[in-house]
């Protein structure tokens, strides 16, 4: 042990923790075998061992996605469990935390694509809010399928029947094989930037699983996420359902029921046409003979059968506005006028200069105020006597009290 390092059960539990986490073939692992064992506790989690022949393997199963099951597990039951590995501390044993449980007969194309679509909902490109309306009367249609098939013969068919001389634009593509998805999504990008279309149909006829495989692949599904305009995936018969459908913004059970759903009939629209233009023209004509009655008793009205009369009235009634105005406003300065006379009369009664003229005089210490008492001076102290005309100035000789004046 000279030199050797020893670790703590925690650290080598840590390490192989470690170890397991960075391989990748662990962390999303399928595993195939017999269910035994299985616990349910009130938790909603659930245990259980997978075995075969030769080894067992600890299973667990947490409530937030065993509530989603499909199917009833138990015990017995073989089964094709998806999750990855890791390593249970407490108890120093690897164990599979499951995400997903299939039947033991599933294919693992079957489960693959399954994961696929999973991925693919939880990323949104299946949300219905982000689907487009389809253009009521698109000006060119993007058609993507194979330049041979018998499904470019219906839609073209339908097309020309439901709207003779539509513009149709063709990017062909393989539809299966492994070349498929590359071109049918190369396709749909180039129509997509081409400029002018306004919605697009992709789509192939029936066929077996493997030969519809083209529209169950990641790089499809992305491209019609990604497309500009509308796309309308016609993949199949009606039982089909592909990846295409679930992300295009509206799936056709047929490449002819696509045609059908993005091309407008034109005798239709013609008819529209027609029955607005009446319901339009009506209105008009409705609203011009209302304009018309309304002119009639204009016309006939007292102001517009005798307008020099009428005008005559209004300047008379104007004239006897104003002499009222006159009237009220030559009142209103009388009033005032006699009312000022009344204050000035009274302010000149109680001026001091009326008061003085009575032969009433001031006396003050000379620029002082008023002496109101005798008092308030002493013998030999000069004063000025103001008079209603003049002043004297005096010298006091002698002081007499208040009580001396009485």
């Amino acid at each position: 042990m000279v030199g050797q390092r020893v670790l703590a059960v925690r650290e080598l539990t840590a390490y192989l923790q470690r170890m397991i986490g960075s391989d990748g073939l662990l962390a999303n692992v399928w595993v195939k075998g017999e269910i035994s064992n299985l616990r349910r506790p009130a938790s909603g989690h659930l245990y259980f061992t997978l075995k075969d022949q030769v080894a067992a393997l600890r299973c667990v199963m947490f409530q937030n996605r065993s509530r989603n099951l499909n199917i009833s597990l138990q015990d017995g039951l073989e089964i094709v469990a998806r999750g990855h590995i890791a390593i249970y501390p407490r108890d120093g044993v690897y164990q599979l935390y499951v995400a997903e449980v299939f039947p033991a007969g599933v294919g693992m194309a079957t489960l693959a694509l399954k994961e696929l679509a999973a991925r693919l909902e939880r990323e949104g490109l299946f949300a219905a809010e982000r689907k487009r309306p389809l253009p009521l009367l698109p000006r060119r249609v993007g058609l993507v399928t194979s330049l041979s098939g018998a499904a470019l013969r219906d839609m073209v068919t339908v097309s020309r029947r439901r709207f003779p001389g539509i513009d149709l634009v063709l990017a062909p593509a393989t539809v299966q094989g492994d070349a498929a998805p590359f071109e049918l999504s190369r396709a749909l990008e180039l129509l997509g930037n081409l400029g002018g279309v306004d919605v697009i149909i992709i789509g192939r006829g029936g066929g077996s699983a493997e030969d519809l495989s083209a529209f169950n692949t990641e790089i499809v599904a992305r491209a019609i996420y990604a497309c500009p305009v509308p796309v309308i995936a016609a993949v199949g018969h009606e039982t089909d359902l592909t990846l295409a459908d679930l992300v295009a913004d509206r799936r056709a059970p047929t490449p002819s029921a696509a045609a059908e759903m993005a091309v407008p009939v034109k005798k239709e629209l013609e008819e529209r046409l027609e029955v607005l233009s009446l319901r339009a023209r009506k209105g008009i004509e409705h609203r011009l003979q209302m304009a018309r009655a309304k002119l009639e008793r204009l016309i006939k009205s007292r102001g517009l059968a005798r307008p020099e009369q009428e005008l005559y009235y209004r300047q008379q009634y104007l004239d006897g506005l104003e002499q009222r105005l006159q009237t009220s406003w030559q009142r209103q300065v009388t009033s005032r006028e006699q009312r000022l006379q009344l204050l000035t009369a009274r302010l000149e009664a109680a001026s001091p200069l009326a008061i003085l003229s009575r032969g009433y005089a001031v006396c003050r210490r000379p620029g002082g105020p008023s002496l109101r008492r005798s008092l308030e001076v002493v013998p030999g102290e000069r004063v000025e006597v103001v008079l209603s005309e003049g002043r004297l100035q005096c010298e006091v000789k002698d002081v007499e009290g208040e009580t001396d004046c009485v």
